[in-house]
């Protein structure tokens, strides 16, 4: 049998590994024994290759992308193990038969060589979320080309199609290939972990261990978004990845273990493929789930939202600025200042605006503020009508700021902020994803003022009306 013959996730703390972690290692050892078994069981299928699926490599919001060097090479020499150093050879020709696929089914794939390495400004050596899988494989005597994929943060569907077509071309080149997605869970487990406490941290670990012992795969596209910012994690997407390469599979195995001693949650699971489902895949399925959410979000559209929604599509098709529409909400017809925030597949594709009125109507102020931020926002490219379909938009109104004399006059899911320092100015709207205390907000509000953390400086809060 040839294609995808084994998948499986495995977590990457480098402490699992004993030239890093020594005598910690004792404390993750349902980990570790889960991780060498599953090194063992990709050696006993005796693989032609080993794909890596990794989110601590370059990751680009718009494109999954593959290191692309003839000889890959990384060490543990951060994490204070310089000798722990593995070197593989790239499998060139399956990273260009699955770019080539991924180019006709409109999923952007790109490799990064050493020209991109440096226009992008990132490292081609393997990093962490690589190599600490790679070492149990190592030392289970696996000794295979690999082809080291970085996740992108698009949509969940397309990542879950990717990984369909790389089962495709493996199936197409008569590999027996080996997937191996690099993943941790929450890592807000307990007080004094790495990204924090947050109680419904446990809860996405659990949950998302039932589901994939399961291979409850709706499930887990479906995963509830606020649970998963909440949660702290960087398995997702990877497993995603990994489920769309056992697709219309017949697969034996689940998890193996669970746990996060240190605040950090590690699952260990492992699938066998028998041969091809009788069971239809689930990638049909997911396409029309994904038409289906994206009317539902339109069907619900606030006033604002929509108003925003028709600007940017008007400019994107026609360069044009639409007109303040008749029998708007007297709301629309008041002056304010409006941000206007658009997303792609859950991440920023662009925010302009204004703090104080600077147009005659609300209404106004959403469209110019639209189209700015879909068209000017010096951190992304402009919008192109190709995208339009996969943008959703939210509108702040915002209040008068005022002046406040301490930070502990501020809440940073109620209120806004606003610091200054002579001519320099930082703003950051409340309720932020990933912005879970003052401290952060205050934090993040210098920086886009280009002040340094220890300046002392003027605060202002705002309140502020959000539409969806």
């Amino acid at each position: 049998m040839s294609g995808i013959t084994f998948a499986g996730l495995s977590p990457h703390p480098p402490v699992a590994v004993p030239e890093v972690g020594q005598d910690a290692v004792s404390d993750i050892k349902e980990t570790v024994n889960s991780m060498k078994k599953l090194a063992h069981q990709v050696r006993d299928i005796d693989p032609d290759l080993v794909i890596t699926i990794s989110p601590h490599g370059p990751v680009f919001s718009d494109a999954i992308n593959i290191l692309n060097k003839k000889e890959l090479k990384g060490d543990l020499g951060q994490f204070g193990a310089e000798q722990v150093e593995l070197s593989y050879s790239l499998d060139e020709k399956f990273t260009e038969e699955v770019v080539k696929a991924c180019n006709t089914q409109d999923l952007q794939v790109v490799r990064i060589d050493e020209n991109a390495a440096r226009k992008f400004d990132v490292d081609l050596k393997l990093d962490h979320g690589v190599l600490v899988p790679m070492y149990y494989l190592n030392q289970a005597g696996v000794d295979t080309p690999i082809v080291p994929i970085n996740m992108g943060l698009l949509a969940y569907e397309d990542l879950y199609k990717f990984g369909k077509i790389v089962q495709l071309v493996a199936k197409q080149l008569d590999y027996d290939v080996a997937l191996i997605a690099s993943g941790d869970l929450s890592h807000r487990l307990k007080p004094g972990a790495p990204a924090g406490f947050n109680p419904r941290g446990q809860e996405f670990d659990e949950a998302l261990i039932e589901y994939l012992d399961d291979l409850a795969v709706e499930q887990i596209i479906n995963f509830d978004d606020s649970l998963v910012e909440k949660a702290g994690e960087c398995g997702l997407r990877p497993i995603i990845m990994m489920l769309g390469a056992i697709d219309g599979l017949d697969v034996e195995g689940g998890v193996l273990s669970y746990e996060g001693p240190f605040g950090v949650g590690y699952g260990v699971a492992s699938f066998e493929v028998k041969g091809k489902s009788e069971e239809p895949g689930f990638l049909e399925k997911l396409e029309e789930n994904k038409e289906q959410k994206m009317q539902e979000i339109r069907d619900k559209e606030s006033e604002p939202v929509q108003l925003a929604r028709e600007a940017v599509e008007e400019y994107a098709k026609n360069e044009e600025k639409i007109e303040i529409p008749q029998n708007l909400d007297p709301e629309l017809l008041e002056q304010a200042g409006a941000f206007v925030s658009i997303k792609k597949n859950g991440n920023l594709r662009g925010c302009i605006g204004t703090t104080k009125p600077t147009s005659s109507s609300l209404a106004q102020e959403i469209i110019d503020n639209a189209i700015k931020a879909g068209f000017n926002d010096p951190r992304f490219s402009p919008i192109k009508a190709d995208e339009l379909e996969e943008l959703t938009y939210t509108v702040d109104r915002l209040e008068e700021p005022e002046e406040i004399d301490s930070k502990e006059q501020l809440d940073s899911e109620k209120y806004g902020i606003i610091v200054k320092k002579g001519h320099s100015t930082g703003l950051l709207l409340p309720n932020l994803e990933g912005i879970n205390s003052v401290k952060k907000q205050i934090e993040i509000a210098k920086r886009k003022a280009g002040l340094p953390q220890e300046a002392d400086v003027d605060l202002m809060r705002f309140e502020v009306t959000r539409y969806e």
